[in-house]
């Protein structure tokens, strides 16, 4: 079974097609063009996209090439007229999966879908005895099924089998270690060591001396010889986290390394060869720090040759109910049962804005564990900057003296979510239903559902944010 996006502005070859695709066993999305497509591709990933080449708004291929870039382990097949089978075959030197010529058969098609599903099927399972043969399970790996994790797993998938450098970027708590973890257990290196440097933890006279170890009496205090984190990783993965707190004397010591792969010890001309993959990471802008002479630009670009970018949790709220299930099930006690979130206590949460991300969910989750005993989760058992709502509006503070219809409190709660939304957003709407999970017609209807435009006098095409919008 798979899940199907079909996109094609015949309504005539659209409705039967998904009827027999549904028969056929898969799960089918539809798009009547190529913008509403597109925005179903943004919301989730698909295992197969089935797709004419011609169609308003986005064409096919345009829609091909982004999904190619964006999710490359989705299938894409193509519906093609004669005129455009030049074109079609242009994309499987690209990668698409194959095309079929209309009128086509759809058995035809189905064939193609089994064959996909069955290789689907293949993969993991090629995957699963890999990690048996190893003695590793898949336990480093980050939780959550929004597109953007997705994409971000996938490229994970992608960059494990070179051994380019790679840069994974995003605020602290996001997951950084753990991308390049997930890294490091899928790429051939897996049985070497995979060393963790926190370049921001240490002392600025002792970094190279634990890059690159030294010999006794190097420097005041070397009372005996010691290997370098580099030397400890040999024919394994390095792991510079906060790469950017590194003083230039290292940087340019570092580059040597990238460059060569060779480096002496402090206290010895002896040059030691090592073959040691570079993953770094940091919270910080890298081109700014360039600009201000912090950092160098050729650093930069030999360790940057693939980013990877990790969204904040407030950009992924649809993940939160995954993680939240994720961490209590990590700190409970064996065999204990599973406590229930009080609706408050979800409400604090889902309005929360998680300045310090997945690693601060996880203590807040630890924390609230600790103090209900086991039962279940209420708002009082939240570290206070939750439960006390932090600024974040009324429904995460007291109970209301007045009890209301519980549509009416679901309706008001829902307003006031997307209100924040739209305010993240800087009041895009493209943005702020990207990061609701939703499309834009569907943020736009329920705002307007609510009251929104009334109250702030907004056309559907101005800014949302409710702070100077005005109605033309």
């Amino acid at each position: 079974m798979l899940d199907v996006l079909l996109i094609d502005d015949e309504v005539e070859l659209r409705e039967p097609l998904e009827e027999m695709l549904r028969d056929a066993g898969h799960n089918v999305q539809t798009a009547s063009d190529g913008a509403e497509g597109a925005d179903r591709l943004n919301r989730r990933v698909f295992d197969v996209v089935i797709c004419d080449v011609r169609l308003p708004e986005i064409d096919g291929l345009t829609l091909f090439r982004t999904v190619r870039k964006q999710t490359p382990g989705t299938e894409f097949i193509l519906m093609t007229a004669y005129a455009d089978v030049g074109q079609a075959v242009s994309a499987l030197k690209e990668g698409a999966y194959d095309y079929l010529m209309k009128p086509f058969d759809v058995d035809e098609l189905l064939v193609q879908l089994r064959r996909i599903d069955e290789n689907r099927a293949l993969r993991r399972e090629l995957e699963k005895v890999r990690g048996e043969l190893s003695g590793r399970t898949n336990a480093v790996t980050l939780v959550g099924d929004s597109p953007v994790i997705r994409r971000v797993v996938e490229k994970t998938k992608m960059v494990a089998g070179s051994d380019v450098p790679v840069l994974v970027t995003g605020e602290s708590g996001t997951g950084k270690e753990v991308v390049a973890r997930m890294i490091h257990n899928q790429s051939a290196r897996r049985e070497k060591p995979f060393v963790v440097v926190n370049c921001g933890a240490l002392a600025e006279n002792l970094i190279e001396a634990e890059l690159f170890g030294h010999e006794r009496g190097a420097f005041t205090g070397a009372v005996k010889k010691r290997d370098g984190r580099f030397k400890a990783a040999d024919g394994g993965t390095l792991f510079l986290d906060e790469i950017a707190e590194l003083p230039l004397a290292a940087q340019a010591k570092l580059l040597r390394v990238l460059q060569e792969g060779t480096f002496e010890p402090l206290g010895t001309n002896t040059t030691v060869k090592v073959d040691v993959r570079i993953i770094s990471a940091t919270h910080r802008n890298l081109t700014e720090r360039i600009k201000s002479g912090a950092f160098r630009e050729d650093l930069y670009y030999r360790i940057n040759v693939i980013e990877i970018q990790l969204p904040a949790l407030r950009d992924r709220p649809g993940d939160l109910p995954l993680l939240l299930r994720h961490f209590i099930q990590k700190f409970l006690p064996a065999g204990a049962a599973v406590p229930n979130v009080s609706p408050a206590a979800w409400a604090a949460l889902v309005q929360y804005g998680f300045p310090g991300n997945i690693r601060e969910l996880s203590h807040a989750v630890e924390h609230a564990l600790v103090l209900s005993g086991g039962k279940e989760i209420d708002l009082q058992h939240l570290p206070p900057t939750m439960a006390d709502g932090a600024g974040n509006g009324p429904l995460v503070g007291a109970a209301p003296t007045t009890i209301r219809p519980l549509q009416t409190a679901l309706r008001e709660f829902e307003l006031q979510y997307l209100r924040r939304a739209l305010k993240a957003a800087d009041g895009k709407r493209t943005r702020a239903a990207e990061m609701l999970g939703i499309s834009r017609k569907t943020l736009w209807e329920k705002l307007r559902y609510g009251g929104f435009q009334a109250d702030h006098e907004v056309e559907p095409e101005e800014d949302l944010s409710g702070t100077t919008a005005t109605a033309s």
